[in-house]
C-alpha cells in the first residue's frame, strides 16, 4: 500500500469511492433514504468541485494499492478530521488505520493538543478503538433528512 498526498486528478475516483462506500458500507446503520440524502447520485459534480477546493486546502492523503485508489482522509489545519473513507472492496485491510495514523502524526507535528471528527454510526467503533471518545451525539440534516453521527475527540498529549 502506498500513502501519498492528494492530487487534483484524484477527485473523480474519490467522489466515486465516497458514493460507493456510503451506499454499501454504511447501509447496515442508515436507511436508504438517509444514504440517498448523505450521498445523492445527482450531487456528484457539485461535490467534486467543493471537495477539490477543500481537499487542496487540507492535509489530504490517499491510499493506493496496485494503482487503485483505495482510501482517502483529510484534516484541517486545526485538527478536524474532515473525511475518512475506504473503498467498499478494501474494508478491513488496515487502510483507515494507516490514514488516520498519518493524520494524527501530522496533528502532533503541528503541536495540536487534540484531533476531532464527526464519526458516522458505522465509523464510531473504529474511532473508539483508536482512543477517540464521544463528546456528543449529533443529528445533522442533509437534504432534509437527519443523519445521526458523533462528535469525537482524541487527546494527542
Amino acid at each position: 500500500m502506498e500513502i501519498r498526498g492528494f492530487q487534483d486528478s484524484d477527485i473523480e475516483e474519490i467522489i466515486t469511492l465516497f458514493y460507493d462506500a456510503v451506499h454499501t458500507v454504511n447501509s447496515r446503520d442508515y436507511t436508504r433514504e438517509q444514504l440517498d440524502a448523505w450521498a445523492p447520485a445527482e450531487d456528484m459534480e457539485r461535490r467534486a468541485a467543493a471537495w477539490l477546493e477543500s481537499m487542496a486546502a487540507n492535509f489530504t492523503l490517499v491510499a493506493v494499492i496496485e494503482g487503485a485508489l483505495t482510501g482517502f482522509a483529510d484534516m484541517t489545519e486545526h485538527g478536524h478530521l474532515e473525511r475518512l473513507f475506504v473503498h467498499k472492496d478494501y474494508q478491513g485491510r488496515g487502510i483507515a488505520s494507516v490514514l488516520v495514523g498519518k493524520l494524527e502524526g501530522e496533528a502532533g507535528r503541528l503541536g495540536l493538543p487534540t484531533i476531532d471528527t464527526d464519526a458516522s454510526v458505522t465509523a464510531r467503533p473504529f474511532f473508539e478503538r483508536r482512543g477517540y471518545v464521544v463528546v456528543k451525539e449529533q443529528a445533522p440534516v442533509r437534504n432534509g433528512i437527519a443523519l445521526r453521527n458523533y462528535k469525537m475527540i482524541k487527546s494527542l498529549s
